[in-house]
Formats: C-alpha cells, structure tokens, sequence
C-alpha cells in the first residue's frame, strides 16, 4: 500500500505535493519522494523514513516548476533504502515515475531490459520508466508510451509518469488499484486517494481499470486503445476538516469520538432503498457476504442479525478465500461485499467473479464513486466520512448499524431498528465518559502480558474476534477472539 499524488498547475507544484503526502502518508511511511519538470530538466528528492525526515533532508517542497509527482513507500518489493524509493527514473534521467500495485511480471521484464538498460533499484516499478523509455525513443509521445507500457504489465498498478521532453503533462494510469482526479480554478490534481487534494477541491473523476489521464492545463481521458472518452466529474460530499485530528493526538482516537456521529449518519438513509434490498436478501436463494478483516467482523454479527431477527441464513466468506467458491456462486446468488474504502483488491476481485457467473452484488462502502460501488447492482454507504486511521474503528459501527438496519427491516420492524439504534448512540458517549479511566488503568496492568484470549458466544464472537485484531494491529501483540463453547478444544492447553 503506497500514496500517490500528481500536480499540474500556475503556481509551484512541490508544496502542493508534499501537503499532498501528508495526507497520504497513512498509506505507506518507510520513505518519500518527490519529482518536477523546471528548465527542461527533472528536479528530484527522495530519501527512506518518514515524510518529515525526508522534507526536513531534501527540502523537497522548494523543487521548482509547476508540475510534478509525488510518493509514500510501505515496501513490498526491495528493502527500504534509498534506491528503492520512489520516484524511478529512466537512464537519461529524463522520466519519472511513481507507482503504487505490484507489476507480477518485473522479474521477467527486467530481464529483457538489462541487456541496455542501467537498473538501480531492487523493485518492481523500475521497469516502466525503463519501458517508456524505449517507446519514447521509438517516436511515441509520453501518453502513447505510457499505453505500450502498461500492455506490457501483468499485476496491479496506478502509475503516474512525466517526461521533461514533454514538460507540461502528467499522464496517469490504473488497474486494480485506485487513481482520481480533482480539477479546482487552474489547478489540476491526481492521486491514490482523494483525501491528498481534498482541501483544494472536492471536484473528482474517478479512473475505471484500464483507462489513462493527461493532466495539462486541460485534463483528458483515454481508453485502453488510447481513443478520448467522456468523464464527469462528481462532488465528494467530505469536508477537509473531517479528516484533519482537531486537537486528538492520533487520527485514530478522534476516530473512535466520531462513532456516536457515525452511528447517526449511517442511518440516514433511504428507507425505499433500504426496503428493497432487505426484500431482495429475504427472496434471494443463496445469500453470501464478503469482506477482510474488520468489514468481516462486521459480516459476521450481520450473519447473526439476518438469522436471528428475519430467519434468513447466509454465509461470510472472507474475501481472499471467496474465489475458490466460486462454482458455487452464480445467477440465484445475492452477494454483499462490505468494504471501508471500497478498493479493496480482494473483495473486487470476488466481486468480478461473481458478476461473471450472473450473481447480484450489493455492497456497503464508504467511498463514494469508488470501484467497488461502481460494480454493484446496489449501493448503500456508510456516510460517517474519511477514516485516516489504518486500524477502522468508526466504519465499524457505522456497517454494524447498516446490518441492523437492514435486518430489522427484514423482520418488517424498520422504525423500530431505528429508534433502537439511535439509542446506542448515547450510550456510547456514556460508555467513554464512564470507561476512559478504567481502560488506561487497564493497560497499564496488562502492558507486559504476550498473549490475549478474547472469549465470547454468539454475537459477541465477532466482537471478540474484531478487539483481538485491534490488540494485534495497534500493539503488535498476540491476540485471538476465540468461541467460549471451544475454549475446552486447544485454547485452553496455551493458558499459562
């Protein structure tokens, strides 16, 4: 998981970038990068550690001109050193390139490329400035280059590329990994995420797979023939203030604030569409949820709901695991797919699958526009803004109120779920009034313990399952959420 962001426009690009990064740097911290185009030439900056690290070392956000590209690193191919930090560049030093996705097929690639190119790095990316290169030097412009380029791709990516030949463009390109654009008064933005520009603008197009940008003072789009297309720009309802820390100390805690607001935003909804979902999972032959990590916890207390309340059963099926099940999916197959952003890699490509055999697909996400939202039949969001934090805390509850939501609808009691659900909501500020003291006091008992057992039945295993991931990704701590009923069957020979 990498952040990348793009910058054409009047003003200086560099510290555009770098605010940019900063919003992004959630996605990726190991190192940081900068690349722009001033006095036909490309200015570069880039460096391991944190954004600030880097800034701080190679003052990244005074890099002249007026177009540039920009990167945050977790590292999957290469250490973290600082060769395989982006940008990457081409042997003349005449294009740049970001890249978040794994080319599946750089080893082979490179070792065509070897024979006259001068490679740097130890990662992936490195060999599509390489290839564009080469294409350019045949007599293609840069967008041309970039479309050979990525025919030549195996894997996922979301690629951003500048030439100083071509000193005034950016050309950008996806698959399988999220890309948008923003357009605000001259300025014009493309990035991984569109909480890099939000501040700016609010004004976004989203990329489909295969498809290609030029950003220059005017923006086009390209199918993956290179033919011009149609795209309309939408406006993502989010203020930048939602996603900033407003005095908390980590995104994270400002986050577990918001759930009373989360709860409340998620049920607003439109009680037809509501209605006609819950009615289409009642009549659906076979239902399935998919989802990873926390969404799957959540899939998990709506399995409960959907039994419990309406007497429907369905399954959740993680979705790494989703594919090899899918002979047993198809046109009398109702899925849910439940992702935060909506981009997740594996539950889109559950999805894929799934349309593929005739299966409706509904989803609960929270980005609007996103690719998961774009291939569902039906759509519900979860309407409680940016989530920074890695570990999800507010989407949680806010898919958690959607099952209830719709279970209860199921049961012909909506009105009902919502009086009940709304109720919560000042329990929950009760329970951190109450709580806030006592978990510290906690935490400071348990600090040393190397492994926790979360036990619950029911309804409540989910639960326990989600607070084990939280201990494991917060504190790097073993955790597991175990049934009580199979406490007896392993678990209890590891309690010392």
């Amino acid at each position: 998981m990498c952040g990348i962001i793009g910058f054409v426009g009047k003003e200086a690009a560099a510290p555009f970038l770098v605010k940019g990064l900063s919003n992004l740097e959630y996605r990726g911290y190991d190192s940081a990068g900068v690349a722009t185009i001033a006095d036909g030439r490309i200015w570069a900056g880039k460096d391991i550690g944190s954004l600030a690290k880097v800034q701080q070392k190679h003052h990244l956000d005074q890099l002249p001109g007026r177009i540039g590209i920009g990167h945050v690193r977790w590292a999957t191919h290469g250490g973290v050193t600082p060769a395989n930090a982006h940008p990457h560049f081409d042997c003349k030093r005449e294009i740049a390139v970001v890249h978040n996705g794994i080319i599946e097929n750089y080893q082979e690639l490179r070792n065509q490329l070897e024979s006259k190119h001068r490679f740097v790095s130890e990662t992936d990316t490195e060999v599509i400035p390489h290839l564009i290169e080469d294409y350019m030097e045949a007599g293609a412009s840069l967008e041309e280059a970039v479309l050979q380029t990525i025919g030549q791709l195996r894997g996922s990516y979301a690629l951003l590329a500048i030439s100083a030949r071509e000193p005034g463009k950016i050309v950008a390109s996806r698959k399988d990994s999220p890309l948008v654009v923003g357009r605000e008064r001259g300025r014009n933005f493309v990035a991984s995420d569109a909480l890099a520009f939000l501040e700016h603008t609010n004004k976004v197009a989203f990329v489909e797979d295969g498809e290609t940008v030029v950003l220059a003072r005017d923006i086009a789009f390209l199918d993956k023939e290179g033919k011009p297309i149609e795209k309309k720009f939408t406006q993502v309802d989010w203020k930048w203030d939602e996603a900033t820390k407003q005095g908390y100390d980590f995104f994270m805690m400002k986050e577990i604030m918001e759930e009373p607001q989360a709860i409340r935003c998620a049920l607003m909804q439109d009680k037809r569409l509501i209605t006609e979902m819950a009615m289409d999972i009642l009549r659906a032959r076979q239902v399935v949820i998919t989802a990873c990590g926390t969404s799957r916890y959540a899939a998990l207390v709506g399995r409960y709901l959907f039994s419990k309340l309406a007497g429907k059963f369905c399954d959740v099926i993680m979705a790494s695991e989703f594919h090899y099940f899918a002979d047993s999916i198809d046109k009398n197959t109702l899925v849910i797919a439940v992702s935060q952003s909506g981009e997740t890699a594996d539950v889109i490509e559950g999805v894929k699958r799934a349309r593929e055999n005739g299966a409706t697909i509904f989803s609960l996400v929270n980005m609007v526009g996103s690719s998961l939202a774009r291939m569902s039949h039906r759509v519900i969001y979860l309407n409680c803004g940016p989530e920074i934090g890695v570990a999800a805390t507010k989407s949680f509850v806010s898919q958690l109120a959607i099952f209830y939501l719709l279970a209860f609808t199921m049961a012909n009691r909506l009105e009902e779920g919502l009086e009940k659900v709304k109720a919560i909501c000042t329990s929950i500020e009760g329970c951190f009034s109450k709580n806030g003291q006592k978990l510290e006091r906690l935490a400071q008992q348990t600090k040393e313990k190397n492994d926790f057992y979360y036990i619950a039945r029911g309804i409540n295993f989910a639960i326990s399952a989600e607070g084990a991931l939280k201990l494991k990704e917060l504190s790097y701590i073993h955790a597991e959420g175990m049934p009580a009923g199979e406490l007896k069957h392993g678990t209890l020979a590891l309690i010392e």
